[in-house]
């Protein structure tokens, strides 16, 4: 992709929008950064910026800065029907998001992950696994790590996995991955697509571009991803906790089996996975047939998933004190995310709810604590508290206490409620950015607060 002596304005100096300004510079682009918070925000990080030539619009809207522009570059939190973004298409201006960008201007192969749950641990352990090829291997995307901060220096010998997220998919274009994976589907993000019909159609863009010579990889036990990989041109492959699938990764008489093509290969005892729950066993099956696909032989894979501990923020523990576990699962942003730490619960636990709304209903995820034996008590936060606490009502679940907006309190109530062995569990089963500047924000300030405990 020939960007030299193109116009550019690219809208959000988070991670994304910095590292796509840079390389599109460092190609020869004429850059403009457009934020809403002033200068005096970033300190010294405009210096780099700057000496590539940048120039800025910030604190301010980029409606001023619309003309004569070329390309759009949208933050993923930007989304597409906003005024501005619709006065640029209708200007003519090429409107993509960060990933379109680096996907454009990579080499090598590419797999991408996507789904509600569980994307950051199975990317991670994809590319560990990718690793283990000896090849130059890249984990980028919604992970934290932006594509556009290698795709400048990668070549033909490189491997990428982006962690995709629905966000991204709303301005991608030509993206292309030659392995692409749905890991589940649940109800998320409504309040940013408008329906849920409208969700899962943002998903399945990351197929969009595929022939028959890629893969696209579905749970075989979601129904929704069963129908999500109807009418698509590549090759399907599926992975399965419960059911023997025609192609790709499943469990049989507990051992996780491989068979992408004739060949039935044992990878390893479906017990031997480091990561806990069984939601991580579908993450590591969809892990072991993306890497697969992507040319790993299965007899490299057992290591890694015999030693893979996971993800920071995702059931990740953090003391033990007084005989009570203190367990992260900060990453429990929606109702299913937040349903799956509560199955690997095997203690009393104290659960930790509540935070901004996404517009979707509680009363599963209340139905679950309600049935749950392992459930003690729940202490609710942020400003879902009322909502949550009217669905466990509705279900009959009355061991409620709440904290309001302050985390101090909710960290002492918990302190007092839990007994030896037993577990508090932060799983908020919502976003943070009510509270916190996002979810490892609130897993880092919850370390924090728990590590300071006398």
């Amino acid at each position: 992709m020939d960007v030299k002596g193109r116009r550019v304005i690219v809208l959000g100096m988070a991670r994304s929008g910095i590292a796509a300004a840079k390389l599109l510079a460092q190609r020869g682009a004429i850059v403009t950064l457009s934020d809403m918070k002033p200068e005096a925000a970033f300190g010294g990080a405009l210096d780099e910026l700057r000496a590539l030539g940048c120039a800025f619009a910030l604190g301010e809207g980029p409606q001023r800065h619309l003309d004569g522009q070329q390309m759009m570059i949208l933050s993923p939190g930007i989304p597409v029907a906003r005024d501005f973004v619709q006065a640029a298409i209708l200007r003519g201006v090429e409107v993509i998001g960060e990933l379109e960008l680096g996907a454009r201007m990579m080499r090598g192969g590419l797999c991408a992950i996507t789904g509600t749950n569980g994307k950051t641990t199975t990317t991670t352990l994809v590319g560990e696994l990718l690793r283990t090829t000896g090849r130059p291997t890249h984990v980028v995307g919604n992970i934290g790590y932006p594509i556009t901060a290698d795709a400048g220096d990668s070549t033909d010998e490189d491997l990428t996995v982006a962690e995709v997220s629905s966000y991204q998919c709303e301005t991608i274009d030509a993206f292309h991955p030659h392995v692409g994976a749905v890991l589940n589907i649940t109800e998320d993000h409504i309040a940013r697509h408008g329906s849920m019909q409208a969700y899962i159609a943002m998903k399945r863009r990351i197929f969009a571009n595929q022939t028959a010579q890629d893969v696209a990889v579905f749970n075989y036990d979601d129904p929704i991803c069963r129908e999500m990989a109807g009418g698509l041109a590549a090759k399907i492959a599926w992975f399965s906790r419960t059911q023997r699938v025609p192609c790709g990764a499943d469990v049989r008489d507990g051992m996780i089996v491989l068979h992408l093509e004739d060949e039935y290969v044992p990878v390893c005892r479906a017990d031997e996975v480091r990561i806990p729950g069984p939601h991580n066993l579908e993450n590591a099956l969809a892990a072991v047939t993306v890497a697969g696909a992507m040319g790993v032989q299965a007899a490299r894979m057992a290591p890694v998933l015999r030693t893979f501990a996971g993800v920071e923020h995702r059931i990740e523990t953090v003391r033990e004190l007084c005989g009570v576990t203190w367990i992260n699962d900060s990453k429990g942003t929606n109702v299913d995310s937040t349903q799956k730490a509560i199955a690997t619960m095997t203690k009393p636990t104290v659960l930790i709810l509540g935070g901004s709304d996404k517009g979707a209903s509680f009363a599963p995820l209340a139905e679950t604590i309600a049935a749950s034996p392992q459930i003690a008590h729940c202490v609710l936060i942020g400003d879902t508290a009322a909502q949550i606490g009217r669905a466990l009502a509705q279900a009959g679940y009355t061991a409620v206490s709440e904290a309001g907006h302050d985390f101090d309190r909710c960290i002492a109530l918990c302190r007092a409620l839990a007994q030896p062995g037993g577990c508090v569990l932060l799983s908020p089963a919502c976003a943070s950015f009510d509270m916190f500047k996002d979810f490892e924000d609130r897993g880092r300030v919850f370390k924090e607060k728990v590590l300071a405990l006398a």
